[in-house]
């Protein structure tokens, strides 16, 4: 979501709409032996394509028959580094007052935490098996919707229904949290009967001490919907596999411990991203969950009712809309046990420390006004490295095709976008592959540019950027590393396309010296030292080259810190995948957020994840055919050029719904057409 302008008491949560704001004051060095990137790394330091987020008045409630219960059992947060001259400091800042929240609307917010206090009990009482029962029966209420889901989710972002791209709502919304809540149900199936979710999954080895477990494909179906696809978790320097196997669960080895009332704050960009973020509370923590969905996403609250009726009735979620006074009223409610945003630094910073003089105050006496632990998922600015070889003209255009999808899927209004193009400066075929990414950067299905003060952040590009290249009506820009002659300057060491997360159809291009392990060390310090953020990070590499590097290429991979590394696929794979994570790179704290702290998805219930790393076909069926990575994908279908793209994304997740085989062959006939 955008950040909120600073005039604003509290922002709105969702994806990032600009750049990170952090100043990295009071930012603390990593510990001994970390690899947490530097701060002057980790944070943006312009706002110049800021953007303020869209509010809506009020709130309201969304709310079944209540459940009587105790008050709620949150644990009270103390605040850190609160001194008697931090107060004194807050008090002489100039602040902005926080917006006024109608008596009736606090009346019904305070209800609503209040049944969730009552639920929170009745969760704790449920057996492991019982929770794999209502997982199930919530995957029978999203199959009932889903199509409503994605014509509203269509409509919101200016797409007519059936739209050649609507496909990405399927995919970004009733497929992905299906696919979710099968892991899910199959790892509480396991925990149920004393075993571990990581029972009959290989674990091994991983550069630096580490252990991979090899989590996709998790079942056939996998094997058969996303063929030639793996994904594997990396867990933390030190962690062995016994520890992993008997840690796996998290809260779910300790059913009747209460969570308490965790907050969410809804994404806009993305419809699963909110009801993900809730089962995760759900399941990992223990905490039943306020749910406050983002303006963007309002029209899918009754949707949303409906798929989650299950967890409603009894007490375990509420939903509520709602604008910037909402927030600030639920972010300080003492009965609240905890915070999870996904959104822009900007926000998460306003959450914790406040806006204005006041922020600036708290930060600097390390006294957050938020009184509880807080997780977020804040978005960065990603790579995709080019690694040169000797690549023929279809896998030039198969690979511009895949970067332009990497930023335009959803109009780059993502986290997950690729936004800085890694290239060798000594490649013989750069200026041909250049040429094929301009190519279809222009000419792919064009559609709106949908995301609240989008306009504002390309105008910030082309004030930074007055030799940008543009497309389809100005809405699309290619520039070129170190070209900026604007305002727009980034860190000083970094260009503003490094620095800034433009949440918008902007694609860099940055050249590197070297070919082979020079040019991929370079590339990956680049993109360590330079880039803003550590969600994601994308490798492309021809499977000849990757043989001929050999260790040196994994060890590569493990010197990349991103908390998803998505090789010769995007990281949008790593995020649809229920059985990989998705977060920042550990080392973020609340001084310095990064891409914010700790992981969601991860359906195996992992404990002390460093990071995910998925790997796909550099060629689709059937050049793949005896040359790398075999797969009988065709053009994947949520590639911007993908022809019957729409209809396989909706047919795979009608066969999630309903199984039906005779379906299922139709789509994957509609595949072969691509």
């Amino acid at each position: 979501m955008a950040p909120t302008p600073a005039n604003s008491a509290t922002p709105e949560s969702g994806e990032p709409g600009g750049t990170d704001t952090t100043t990295g004051s009071g930012a603390t060095k990593p510990a001994p032996g970390s690899t947490a990137k530097p701060a002057a790394k980790r944070t943006a330091a312009n706002s110049a394509a800021a953007a303020g987020a869209k509010t809506t008045a009020g709130a309201s409630v969304t709310k079944r028959t209540p459940k009587t219960g105790a008050a709620s059992t949150a644990p009270a947060a103390t605040k850190s580094g609160a001194t008697a001259k931090a107060g004194a400091a807050r008090k002489a800042a100039a602040t902005t007052p926080a917006p006024a929240l109608p008596a009736d609307e606090r009346a019904a917010l305070d209800a609503a935490i209040g049944d969730l206090a009552g639920g929170s009990h009745v969760w704790a009482a449920l057996t492991v098996s019982q929770r794999a029962r209502l997982v199930r029966s919530i995957r029978r209420s999203i199959g009932t919707v889903a199509q409503e889901w994605v014509d509203i989710a269509c409509a919101s972002k200016g797409l007519a229904p059936g739209h050649v791209l609507s496909g990405e709502e399927w995919l970004g919304g009733p497929y992905a949290v299906i696919t979710l809540l099968d892991a899910l149900a199959s790892s509480l199936d396991a925990i149920a009967t004393g075993a571990s979710p990581l029972d009959g999954v290989t674990v091994a080895p991983a550069p630096g001490g580490r252990i991979r477990v090899k989590s996709f494909p998790a079942n056939g179906r996998d094997k058969l919907l996303l063929s030639g696809f793996t994904g594997e978790v990396w867990l933390e320097p030190g962690v062995t596999a016994a520890e992993a196997r008997n840690t796996a669960g998290l809260a779910q080895l300790t059913p009747g411990d209460n969570g308490g009332v965790g907050l969410v704050l809804g994404a806009g960009n993305v419809t699963s991203i909110p009801v993900s973020d809730v089962l995760y509370e759900l399941f990992a923590h223990n905490r039943v969950a306020l749910l406050k969905v983002n303006p963007t996403q309002d029209a899918l609250v009754p949707v949303f009712e409906r798929a989650l009726a299950p967890l409603i009735e009894p007490g375990f979620l509420r939903i509520v809309r709602g604008g910037p006074a909402a927030g600030a009223y639920l972010t300080g409610h003492s009965g609240l046990a905890h915070v999870h945003i996904t959104g822009s630094a900007a926000t998460f910073d306003a959450i914790v420390w406040g806006t204005g003089a006041e922020g600036a105050a708290n930060r600097a006496a390390d006294a957050p006004q938020l009184q509880v632990p807080i997780t977020a998922e804040l978005g960065g600015v990603s790579p995709i490295i080019v690694v040169p070889g000797v690549w023929t003209d279809a896998d030039l255009k198969y690979q511009a095709e895949h970067v332009a999808t990497m930023r335009l899927v959803n109009s780059g209004h993502n986290c997950i976008a690729g936004q800085v193009v890694i290239v060798s400066a000594d490649w013989p075929q750069r200026e041909q592959f250049l040429r094929e990414l301009h190519s279809v950067y222009a000419t792919a299905p064009r559609r709106p540019v949908w995301y609240p003060r989008s306009d504002e952040r390309l105008g910030a590009v082309a004030e930074a950027y007055p030799d940008a290249v543009w497309s389809a009506d100005r809405t699309r820009a290619i520039v070129s590393v170190g070209s900026g002659t604007g305002t727009g300057t980034g860190t000083g060491t970094s260009d503003p396309v490094e620095s800034i997360e433009y949440f918008a159809p902007v694609l860099g291009i940055v050249e590197v010296p070297g070919t082979g392990q020079e040019f991929l060390d370079a590339a990956v310090a680049h993109a360590n030292d330079k880039l803003t953020g550590t969600l994601g990070a994308n490798v492309l590499i021809d499977p000849v080259t990757e043989s001929a590097l050999g260790d040196g290429f994994e060890r590569a991979i493990a010197d990349l810190r991103y908390g998803a590394v998505a090789i010769n696929t995007w990281t949008a794979f790593v995020f649809l995948s229920a059985t990989l994570t998705w977060g920042g790179f550990p080392g973020a704290t609340t001084a310095d957020v990064s891409s914010g702290i700790g992981v969601v998805h991860n359906a195996l219930l992992l404990d002390r994840v460093e990071r995910s790393i998925g790997r796909g076909p550099f060629r689709p069926f059937p050049r793949a055919f005896g040359r790398g990575v075999f797969t009988v994908l065709p053009t994947p279908p949520w590639f911007v050029t993908a022809r019957t793209g729409a209809e396989v994304c909706a047919g795979l997740t009608r066969y999630l719904i309903d199984g039906s085989l005779p379906g299922l062959v139709s789509t994957f006939a509609k595949a072969m057409r691509a």
